[in-house]
């Protein structure tokens, strides 16, 4: 079996990163954090998650994400399960975060997209129905 344990984010400032998370995961806490130096640029990092899956955030990140809306490489998007789409959209509109894209029309799953604030493109899914053919209908 293989599952996803992190991942890893460059970001401008951990603090920021950190509002935006902690709103959307408030079952989750920093699990540790330091310094060091990455290719002679120091910099803090930061675990955030439970004990099974975490955020791994390093700051002093430069320049702007990837234009989500052109065709570079890189990443699109990740996503997170949730069982309360709603309370999730609710905490993160209270840290001040707007929707970004508003899902598909599905009878079986609801979905909502948000950008964090380094330009990461994040997606929330409820699932409506235990069974994967449905669940997984495009």
């Amino acid at each position: 079996m293989l599952q996803l344990e992190h991942l890893n984010l460059v970001v401008r400032n951990i603090a920021a990163a950190l509002t935006f998370y902690q709103a959307a995961f408030p079952h989750w806490r920093v699990r540790g954090g330091g310094e060091n130096d990455w290719y002679g640029k120091p910099r803090n990092w930061l675990h955030f998650g439970d004990d099974y899956q975490y955020l791994a955030f390093a700051d002093n990140g430069v320049e702007e994400n990837r234009n989500l809306k052109e065709h570079q490489v890189g990443l699109a998007h990740f996503a997170f399960v949730t069982s309360d789409i709603n309370g999730l959209i609710e905490r993160l509109k209270e840290a001040g975060f707007e929707i970004s894209i508003d899902g598909a029309d599905n009878p079986y799953r609801k979905n909502v997209y948000f950008i964090d604030p380094d330009g990461f493109e994040v997606e929330f899914v409820e699932y409506l129905s235990d069974q994967p053919e449905l669940r997984n209908q495009y």
